[in-house]
């Protein structure tokens, strides 16, 4: 059925001999980038079906030759065998919903989290924040299992972009990645030798990936974030060890967050679990204070002897989001500025959640929901 989403556009019905202005546009089109495809009616578009069905074919035929062929960055030399493929068209957040200081900045440039760049302080969030931070987190975790629900081989991690992108959408979210230092797309997509910041695109998921997914969602003015590590079709074992070795890394650092706990004692934790098992960990990326703003203090590495500054407080928000990796910790990043992989090409894994510190323990503010019937690596094991 055409979508509306052409509504008086005073654009012609481009049935043959028809005249009429349209008021359909094709769906199909749409998500290929196909542009005009426009109907006066649904009785017009279904006319015409047999014939404008081959218009798809050709496009996605012409998409499959360009993605073989596509090469950004001739001359540079790739550590794993994942390849960058084209990305779709930008997308849009509705003017109605709150965005964040960065989304309509030409550069993506966070100016209240830059003004506070650098400084330790760590914020003691009052009640009516805390219940803004939780509001924010469970909707990012909604969103998440939409994504997670979509993991499958021969979908694209595009595909994962724009549905993540609707979901934020009609839960009045801004999704927070979007244009934060020009970052291009909804979410983050890492398929196996990328550690993070993997930018969605054209390339389907094969059988035998491992593929995290990462969200953010800005609601109501706080910030909510969390991601998973998900298996793709069938999975080897040493993959699937990477990844319960990484989750497990999570929850041993999780299981010590309380008052007086210093930061740096999260790395201890995690490194001394993964190199039990001979991975390593990533140093370059770390956990991280969240609230009104993205990123800010604490700071919290995840690898042993760590230098990082503060105590757990009543009221603290930060996440804790291991990267895990089967050979070196070291990393190198794509010339498209984003995409962090390993400097060998093996694999890596990483979970995350939003933490709040409360006066025994922590609150896991962006857990998952139990029965929700969503995928998880833990069932697949």
């Amino acid at each position: 059925m055409a979508s509306e989403t052409a509504l008086l556009s005073g654009k012609p019905c481009i049935t043959a001999g028809c005249g009429n202005t349209s008021r359909l546009q094709c769906p199909t089109c749409i998500k290929l980038s196909i542009q005009g495809s426009y109907f006066c009616s649904q009785e017009c578009f279904k006319g015409n079906w047999n014939a404008h069905k081959e218009v798809h074919k050709k496009e996605r035929i012409n998409q499959q030759l360009n993605t073989r062929t596509y090469n950004p960055w001739p001359g540079y030399m790739f550590t794993g065998k994942l390849r960058p493929h084209p990305l779709s068209q930008p997308r849009t957040v509705p003017d109605h919903i709150g965005r964040p200081d960065y989304a309509d900045h030409s550069e993506g440039y966070p100016a209240s989290e830059m003004a506070v760049k650098g400084s330790t302080q760590i914020k003691c969030l009052p009640a009516e924040d805390i219940e803004g931070l939780r509001v924010a987190c469970r909707l990012g975790r909604e969103v998440l299992d939409i994504a997670a629900a979509m993991v499958k081989p021969g979908v694209t991690t595009d595909d994962i972009d724009e549905a993540v992108h609707k979901a934020c959408v009609e839960r009045n979210c801004y999704p927070s990645p979007l244009n934060y230092h020009k970052f291009p797309k909804s979410c983050c997509t890492s398929v196996n030798e990328v550690i993070c910041h993997g930018i969605p695109d054209k390339r389907p998921m094969e059988d035998g990936d491992i593929m995290n997914v990462d969200i953010t969602v800005y609601h109501n003015g706080f910030h909510g974030d969390l991601n998973e590590t998900f298996f793709v079709g069938n999975v080897d074992e040493k993959s699937k060890e990477l990844v319960a070795v990484t989750h497990k890394c999570l929850q041993l650092a999780i299981d010590e967050v309380r008052p007086g706990v210093r930061y740096r004692e999260m790395g201890d934790i995690i490194q001394k679990h993964a190199q039990a098992h001979k991975y390593s960990v990533v140093r370059t990326y770390c956990g991280h204070g969240i609230h009104r703003l993205f990123h800010t203090a604490p700071s919290v590495p995840h690898y042993a002897k760590n230098k990082a500054t503060g105590v757990m407080k009543p009221g603290h928000a930060f996440t804790i989001e291991p990267m895990i990796c089967e050979g070196s910790w070291r990393d190198d990043t794509w010339p498209d500025n984003w995409t962090a992989v390993t400097q060998d090409g093996k694999r890596s894994a990483q979970f995350e959640h939003t933490l709040l510190v409360t006066e025994t323990g922590c609150e896991v503010l962006t857990a998952r929901r139990e029965k929700n019937g969503q995928p998880h690596f833990l069932d697949q094991m």
